[in-house]
């Protein structure tokens, strides 16, 4: 018999799952998180619940929040359970289940609503997990994108704002006039840089409307960096079904994810913080470095298996590792041309953190899958891939892997496998992208000249040469041959 999950229910659970170790009604509002997905409970939430149950800072309880149409679902499911999630940890040695209670309110998707919550002096962190794609950056300047259609809606009309920044540009104003001091802004979504980029967004958007609240973000507001990482696959039936046949519970959003966690942050919070330290997560002056290497080698490393491990044909990351040749071109990309950009780290040893991630990538119990990776390549190869080869190009070093995981990329975008099979579009400009890995075949150099995402990229000679190469082998030869000679070139 399965139990619906409810706060009445915990008592009635199975044995094999934990419960919160607190009260919940001692919880109180201190932190609003924008984009309550699988990867906020399973990180966020997570540490926040581990240290409630520490008997600290029962006052930074976690409030939702949303702008799209998806989040009014994920808050319906929720609010059926109490605002609860029964996240299950995919360890090989053992799979274990834990309901969270970190989360105690999420706000109706409305506008007005958020803006009412984000002005509530009780909050002291605005958190963000909005996706890469979601902080209207240009991509041509790297920029902010002023000239996006929802920045110029919310410059013009900033009492009835449809973006998330919109909305805390209201809320920073309301608490302004009320003399409340401004939240702190914390992005935990995987870019370069993230509350600098965040920063930019908001004071960008600030500036087209109102200069002077600009100034005044720019004087008060903290931004502070940070690096998430903790592979969390979407929820699907197969993980619905997990949840009720091996721990009793009927959750209509439960979350799985790996054993382990990694958060690093710089500790600017002016109006304070829960003490994550206590649970894990490491306060440091600077992210950057820990940040590039979680980026280059992680996203990046997921980038490099993704295409290629689509168009031969296989769907999880696990088989796809258990293939010889991919992870050998993973080993070997990352540490010829990834690894090499990357500044020393104190008490860091990129070689162990390759064979962590090698090993993270392979665990069969995560049930990760290739087209998950695949997904928003023209938001994900800018922040994960384009970097390192403007780093390698600028140091005149090799990019023949670099190349060739761009190669795998456009021959990824004619939407067929090796084998024929169609490859359903996953990106927000398919079309374009499609289009122009057709033009390819005849003329590499089309795919390049999408300024839109290479930018400057496009007119490198190094790079058309690099790419075209690359590109021609694979048409001509197919997958493995050009992995093949790639490898190959790790003994020359």
């Amino acid at each position: 018999m399965t139990i619906p999950l409810t706060q009445a229910a915990l008592p009635r659970l199975s044995d094999t799952v934990a419960r919160p170790g607190y009260d919940r009604a001692d919880l109180s509002p201190g932190i609003l998180h924008v984009g309550v997905g699988n990867f906020h409970r399973a990180h966020m939430a997570w540490y926040l619940d581990r240290l409630f149950a520490s008997g600290r800072d029962h006052d930074w309880a976690l409030v939702g929040a949303g702008v799209r149409a998806g989040d009014a679902v994920m808050r319906e499911r929720l609010q059926a359970q109490d605002w609860l999630t029964t996240l299950v940890e995919l360890d090989p040695k053992g799979l274990s289940a834990q309901v969270l209670g970190s989360m105690i309110d999420f706000v109706a998707i409305d506008p007005a609503a958020t803006i009412a919550a984000m002005s509530d002096p009780a909050i002291r962190i605005l958190s963000l997990t909005i996706t890469e794609g979601g902080y209207y950056v240009d991509a041509k300047t790297d920029g902010f994108d002023a000239a996006h259609p929802d920045m110029a809606h919310d410059a013009a009309h900033p009492d009835n704002p449809r973006s998330v920044f919109g909305m805390i540009l209201a809320a920073l104003r309301a608490r302004r006039a009320a003399n409340h001091p401004p939240f702190t802004i914390l992005s935990c979504d995987n870019l370069p840089g993230n509350g600098h980029v965040c920063a930019r967004t908001v004071t960008g958007l600030a500036q087209m409307s109102d200069p002077d609240l600009a100034r005044w973000v720019h004087e008060t507001v903290a931004f502070p960096n940070s690096m998430v990482d903790c592979i969390t696959p979407a929820t699907s039936d197969r993980e619905r079904a997990l949840v009720r046949d091996r721990f009793g519970i009927e959750d209509a959003a439960p979350v799985v994810c790996e054993p382990f966690r990694q958060w690093v942050l710089e500790d600017s919070f002016p109006l304070g913080r829960p003490a994550l330290e206590e649970v894990g997560a490491e306060f440091v002056a600077d992210v950057g470095r820990h940040e590039l290497m979680k980026l280059r080698i992680l996203n990046g490393g997921h980038a490099a298996i993704a295409y290629a491990s689509a168009l031969l044909g296989h769907h999880f990351v696990h088989d796809a590792m258990a293939d010889g040749q991919i992870s050998d071109w993973l080993r070997s990309l990352e540490t010829r041309e990834i690894i090499p950009t990357l500044q020393p780290i104190p008490g860091v040893d990129y070689a162990d953190y390759l064979n962590l991630i090698v090993g993270r990538f392979s665990n069969p119990e995560i049930g990760d899958t290739i087209p998950r990776l695949c997904l928003d390549g023209s938001n994900r190869q800018p922040k994960f891939i384009l970097p390192t080869l403007r780093d390698r190009l600028a140091a005149n070093d090799p990019i023949e892997g670099l190349a060739l995981e761009l190669a795998l990329w456009c021959r990824y975008c004619e939407s067929t496998t090796e084998a024929g099979e169609a490859i359903a579009p996953n990106d927000d400009n398919h079309a374009v992208l499609q289009e122009r890995a057709q033009a390819a075949r005849d003329r590499p150099a089309a795919f390049l000249e999408n300024v839109t995402i290479f930018g400057e990229l496009a007119s490198s000679n190094p790079l058309q040469a690099a790419f075209a190469d690359q590109l021609r082998a694979l048409h001509r030869d197919g997958v493995r041959s050009a992995l093949a000679a790639y490898l190959k070139g790790v003994d020359n």
